[in-house]
């Protein structure tokens, strides 16, 4: 738990919620400052490992394209 508190101390890092019934650690950083690779850097570094890599954000789905007919 001392590792992970160092992480929260990393500039750009904004949040750490760590759960440890699910076995999840969840990271909020500022992508202007860190880059995914830092993040899993950083928690390696503090004993984890990463094991999958869950998004918050929603995969959008991309609409097919509607087929154009001409009129003879």
């Amino acid at each position: 738990m001392m590792a992970l508190g160092r992480v929260r101390e990393v500039y750009g890092v904004r949040r750490v919620t760590f759960d440890e019934a699910a076995k999840t650690v969840r990271v909020e950083y500022d992508a202007t400052r860190l880059t995914e690779p830092i993040v899993h850097q950083l928690l390696r570094r503090a004993g984890l490992d990463v094991v999958e890599n869950v998004s918050l954000i929603p995969e959008q789905s991309v609409a097919e394209p509607v087929p154009v007919t001409t009129a003879a």
